[in-house]
């Protein structure tokens, strides 16, 4: 009997060990099951987002093939209609679900300043514990915002216009805290690099020599090490992506060659990473004949568009006339290439133009040929606001007509005009576009006798369609009248 009991012992004890075994191995069989199919998952998950994220921009954006005057992307030509809340969009907390408010509107264009002076703004270099900053090291965080901005716009094929350097973070109250300011990082002092720890002039009178610092200027070897420090850290970003503009400055009254250095620069560097970037300069003067501008049009080997936001400060003829004269300057020298408005003035409640000046421009830079509009951040602007957003649906709608980028501007074939009263884009005998800032009558010459005549109304503000009325046709002329006395466009189709 003991040894029964102690064979059957024997027996059990044995079938336990073997039951351990049998479980910890399916425990181990399952945990490598789970693991693979989680590290698969996780990775497929990347690759798709990868491949999501190579698929977009696959054509990185340049200037038409067959339109030079605006710019194409993915093999189609676009107009670049924008708005937002801020110009250094990267800085701003919800970045996303406000490009998915432009993107809602059918915008496709922001303006991004590297700009820090706001209040809880990021500095690009990071900060000792005594308060001082270090320009041999980076803030992290601040990079981390500029590359998840870039990212988010490039997922969205939404184009972003850079500008490299930030003005107006380099006078007044952002200067006293900037980092290049010699009394702010344990780089170097003001006696190193000749430069003032206070400037409270307004950037127009151009007193921060920091903008001198180039070769053929200064030659300020010790401040332009931290200066390209910056530049490069920029461009190792920046340059991962084919949606970016590039602008040297925003409304700069400096020297140009300050422009030319760094546009030359930024080239040089793209080309050594095998990439091709667009750059520009913007100038201060509202008139676009001042001389000034002619550092940028009259070089297109360096600047490969054109800026001509400063003139949004005009209104009416004046504002269109002058970007008439600027592209039919870049076609007769044979240098015709995108014309750009990153800046729309104008908002009731701010102190450059009202919200109705902001509209009209923004509607005749769409209808003159310029290749971009882009409302002003508030309160100078009307930003990304309601009427922002159906203004911008408005030219998304017009210019997605058929013949758009063929047509040109042709306020001759408009009779019974007044001064700022409608304003024509046409495809002469086949299309054309009036649109009328505050209402007005007009007659519209077509050149012959439509055989059929479509005419649509498009309410400006309510970004909606119209059923067409108020129209007349006597012989080769098409009396248009506005259904009320607000912002309307006519859209007149030959057949």
């Amino acid at each position: 009997m003991p040894a029964r009991v102690s064979l059957l012992a024997a027996f059990f004890q044995g079938n336990t060990l073997t039951m351990k075994k049998v479980w910890i191995s399916t425990t181990l069989f399952f945990l490598v099951i789970f693991g693979a199919w989680y590290l698969v998952i996780h990775l497929g998950q990347e690759f798709i987002e990868r491949h999501r994220q190579a698929e977009k921009t696959l054509t990185p954006i340049a200037p038409g093939k067959n339109h030079p005057q605006y710019w194409s992307m993915n093999g189609e030509d676009i107009m670049l209609l924008g708005g937002s809340v801020e110009d250094n969009l990267f800085q701003i907390d919800g970045v996303e679900e406000h490009l998915d408010l432009l993107q809602s509107a059918g915008g496709n264009y922001v303006r991004n300043t590297m700009s820090s002076r706001d209040d809880g703004n990021l500095w690009p270099f990071a900060q000792n514990e005594d308060g001082l900053y270090d320009l041999n090291r980076w803030n992290e965080a601040y990079w981390s915002r500029f590359d998840h901005f870039l990212k988010a716009c490039s997922i969205r094929d939404i184009v972003v216009q850079i500008e490299l350097w930030a003005t107006f973070d380099f006078y007044g109250e952002p200067w006293a805290v900037n980092p290049f300011n010699p009394k702010n990082n344990v780089n170097y002092t003001s006696d190193r690099v000749h430069l003032r720890s206070e400037i409270n002039s307004h950037p127009v009178m151009t007193e921060n020599d920091f903008f001198r610092s180039v070769p053929s200027q200064h030659c300020n070897l010790k401040l332009l090490e931290y200066q390209q420090l910056f530049m490069d850290k920029l461009l190792s970003y920046s340059l991962a992506y084919g949606n970016v503009l590039y602008c040297i400055d925003n409304e700069t009254s400096v020297t140009a060659e300050w422009a030319t250095f760094w546009a030359r620069y930024i080239k040089a560097v793209a080309i050594e990473h095998n990439k091709e970037i667009y750059v520009t300069e913007m100038w201060d003067p509202w008139n676009l004949d001042h001389i000034i501008h002619r550092e940028t049009t009259d070089h297109p080997e360096l600047y490969d568009f054109v800026d001509i936001s400063q003139n949004n400060h005009n209104t009416g003829d004046v504002h269109w006339n002058n970007g008439l004269s600027m592209i039919k300057r870049l076609t007769s020298r044979g240098m015709l290439r995108p014309v750009n408005n990153v800046k729309v003035y104008g908002n009731d409640g701010g102190k450059h133009q009202t919200t109705q000046n902001s509209i009209d421009a923004y509607v005749r830079n769409v209808l003159l040929g310029a290749a971009s509009s882009r409302f002003h951040r508030p309160p100078t602007g009307q930003g990304l606001n309601l009427t922002a957003q159906r203004i911008i649906s408005s030219m998304r709608m017009v210019s997605g007509k058929d013949g758009f980028y063929d047509a040109v501007p042709h306020n001759q074939l408009l009779e019974m005009r007044e001064a700022d009263e409608a304003y024509c884009r046409a495809v002469a005998g086949k299309m054309y576009l009036v649109y009328f800032p505050q209402g007005g009558e007009v007659s519209l010459q077509v050149l012959r006798a439509p055989a059929g005549l479509q005419v649509e109304w498009l309410d400006i503000k309510k970004a909606a369609w119209d059923v067409a009325n108020n129209v007349k046709v006597e012989n080769k002329k098409v009396v248009l009248k506005t259904p009320t006395s607000d912002s309307w466009l006519a859209y007149i189709k030959i057949n």
